[in-house]
């Protein structure tokens, strides 16, 4: 029964931002519990190998590319695709950028690309696939928030006001369609090693901060996010709603 729980047998997953890091992992998580996965990236390229890598494992996956700030080309590749793989049960919003720089000289064409990128895609995206949700009286998102959704450091601001946007756009969407039996959570992932951030994990100084600032005293492995994905994905959060589900190593609980 537990197992059953936890099945995602027969799902439609979409993960934005998925062709590498921290997406992939995830996409590969749902992949392997069952679902079937629609990756999605701008460099097609690098999506089209992260969908032959799947299959080459025995896991069903489907490129779907899209800027997550273009309606228009969402709507256009999300109708191709489900003709292959059925509507989307399970859309994961991860798709994000980052720019840094002190607030009081950054440049406002950054700031909004942040912005368009990591809050209003998370919106257009939703917007593109809970109709489908509603119709069928079903559906999860899962939204990536960050630890920033909660604090802040200097040169991270554009950052910081798009994923505490997030947080807060999480338990809009929570009141708005739960009644619909959609529910929507966020993850807030700490720091994670990934090949973006091997640069820093390698730069002594910032490497001895991220230990002693979080009480696991590592970095977070890619792999401990899939176990909170497949949850929130899963029938066992069948009444989980709004809640934004932080997996930093203790980090947010030390003052």
């Amino acid at each position: 029964m537990i197992q059953k729980w936890f099945d995602l047998t027969g799902k439609t997953a979409l993960v934005t931002g998925s062709s590498r890091g921290l997406g992939l992992v995830i996409a590969r998580g749902l992949a392997a519990a069952g679902a079937k996965v629609m990756l999605n990236g701008v460099n097609r390229e690098r999506l089209d190998a992260a969908v032959e890598a799947f299959r080459r494992d025995g896991l069903e996956a489907y490129a779907c590319p899209f800027d997550v700030t273009d309606r228009e080309q969402i709507e256009a590749s999300l109708h191709d695709v489900k003709k292959t793989t059925g509507p989307v049960d399970i859309l994961v919003n991860n798709a994000g950028i980052q720019r840094r720089g002190p607030l009081e000289s950054f440049d406002p064409r950054e700031w909004q690309a942040v912005i368009d990128t990591n809050l209003t895609g998370v919106f257009i995206t939703t917007q593109c696939v809970v109709g489908d949700m509603i119709e069928r009286k079903s559906g999860k998102i899962i939204n990536i928030c960050s630890l920033a959704s909660e604090i802040a450091r200097p040169t991270t601001g554009p950052y910081t006001a798009a994923k505490g946007g997030v947080k807060m756009l999480t338990r809009a969407m929570a009141v708005e369609w739960a009644a619909h039996n959609i529910q929507v959570n966020g993850i807030g992932p700490g720091y994670f090693l990934t090949d973006m951030t091997r640069t820093l994990a390698e730069n002594e100084e910032f490497d001895r901060w991220i230990k002693g600032r979080t009480p696991a005293r590592r970095w977070g492995d890619p792999e401990e996010l899939t176990g909170p994905v497949v949850f929130l994905a899963s029938d066992a959060s069948s009444f989980i709603n709004g809640q934004i589900l932080y997996v930093d190593g203790g980090l947010l609980s030390l003052i």
